[in-house]
């Protein structure tokens, strides 16, 4: 019994110790407005090693572009820390030259036709133009290597190109397949070539804005998710998987059109499941449909990818809150392992997440935003994580509850010990009465005999 006692005090304790740690993840800071995001140099210093044992093949297995985003997205988040940091600029530019070199190599355009227009397609084109620009951008102009610059210039003249001979501002990542989120990684790259190298692509990008504003998906009023490949007619409603990145690179692009998108885009998708925290739905609101390979499996109506992918846009975008929230989420549900030099999330199973996460993050302006725009309303109420936390309290007090329960009705019914020992005995004479009886007593006692002394003499008879 003592030992059953013991044991159900110590898981006791380690579920209120479990729960305890949910409450700090849950308020403790885990986005950063400037400098390094909590954990993040160590979460890519895991993802280094990560895909150095071939966690970018391992992705590949999941999705057609596992092992591009799993290169692709460990370099920008290191091109953003750089700018976050400029004391870590030397290391960014060599880990992000790394992911770009593994984008360019035989397994990086594998999956990719070479003979799209761009070749490999506008998504591997358009990703792969943004990091190296982001390489260039980590120096100042004369630290660059030429050979880099005019690489830059020949691919996004490529891409220019490709936008200005196509009747659609939507260009193909695979044969007769468009998706609009591509295409706009690939103009925000001929907006970054425009402010670090002499501007030539003014006129291409509103051109593809005009083009943009005229294809929205009409039940949203958003860029649609998939469209016809040769008119770009919208042909699947906007989704929260492309829309979460859409909003990352749209400001680069238009930040005064790009605002407009997001509140939509935050009015129509985001959403508290069951009260708890806020998540982004995959379709809008009203509206279900099935996950795929890029949303997940949807609870709720809620994609997973879509929530972290947020994260970045909502920092983008100054949503300071939301962006807050859904990280804190992201700490408590992700199960975040953390050592001096290394932090996963899930346990390290899925490199891919983390990958997409510490972009997420890292979110940083790469561009001056010279517009003025009224101050973005918060995307969460202040109080948000009250329902959480709230559970959480309970879950470290519930294993207590039957000891506090006993201890309690104890007090209630327990009775003074009883004395221990012989019962005390009377010493000295016993108390006697005095005064007159109290009324309605009976009649005294007769007294006690006198003793008998000696008998007097007899007078005798006369």
């Amino acid at each position: 019994m003592i030992v059953l006692r013991r044991l159900a005090g110590l898981v006791g304790a380690l579920v209120s110790l479990v729960a305890l740690v949910g409450v700090v993840r849950l308020v403790a800071p885990a986005t950063a407005g400037g400098g390094e995001p909590p954990g993040v140099a160590r979460q890519l210093a895991f993802l280094r090693a990560a895909l150095d044992d071939g966690a970018g093949e391992d992705a590949q297995t999941l999705f057609p572009e596992g092992y591009f985003f799993a290169h692709v997205l460990y370099g920008l988040a290191w091109v953003e820390l750089g700018m976050r940091e400029p004391a870590r600029r030397e290391e960014s530019s060599r880990e992000a030259r790394w992911a770009l070199a593994r984008l360019e190599s035989p397994a990086g355009v594998a999956p990719f036709d070479p003979a799209l227009t761009p070749p490999y397609g506008v998504f591997h084109q358009g990703w792969t133009n943004w990091l190296r620009g982001g390489v260039l951008a980590l120096r100042p102009a004369e630290g660059r290597d030429p050979a880099e610059v005019r690489r830059f210039a020949e691919t996004s003249a490529a891409l220019g190109a490709a936008f200005d001979a196509s009747t659609t501002p939507y260009l193909t990542a695979y044969p007769q397949q468009a998706w609009p989120v591509d295409s706009t990684v690939a103009v925000a790259s001929l907006r970054l070539h425009d402010t670090l190298l002499p501007p030539r692509f003014q006129g291409t990008i509103d051109r593809w804005l005009d083009g943009v504003r005229q294809r929205l998906d009409p039940r949203t009023g958003l860029m649609p998710h998939r469209v016809d490949p040769v008119t770009g007619v919208p042909a699947e409603v906007a989704r929260g998987t492309s829309q979460s990145v859409i909003h990352r690179f749209l400001p680069e692009i238009d930040p005064v059109f790009a605002r407009q998108q997001y509140r939509v885009f935050r009015d129509r998708y985001l959403a508290t499941p069951l009260g708890l925290g806020p998540a982004v739905r995959e379709y809008p609101e009203g509206l279900d449909g099935p996950g795929d390979v890029d949303s997940g499996p949807l609870l709720l109506g809620v994609s997973l990818s879509a929530t972290v992918v947020t994260l970045g846009a909502a920092q983008r975008h100054g949503d300071h809150r939301l962006a807050g929230a859904l990280a804190n989420y992201g700490e408590l549900a992700g199960v975040p392992v953390q050592t001096p030099w290394t932090k996963r999330y899930a346990l390290g199973a899925m490199p891919i997440g983390d990958a997409f996460l510490a972009w997420g993050k890292t979110a940083y302006p790469w561009m001056p935003d010279t517009t003025s725009q009224p101050t973005l309303s918060a995307g969460v109420p202040f109080w948000w994580p009250l329902p959480l936390l709230s559970l959480l309290v309970a879950v470290g007090v519930v294993p207590w509850l039957p000891v506090l329960l006993l201890r309690w009705r104890r007090r209630r019914t327990g009775t003074p010990a009883a004395s221990a020992g012989p019962p005390p005995t009377r010493t000295g004479p016993p108390p006697t009465r005095t005064g007159p009886p109290a009324a309605g007593a009976g009649p005294p006692p007769n007294p006690p005999p006198t003793p008998a002394g000696p008998s007097a003499p007899v007078r005798p008879l006369p």
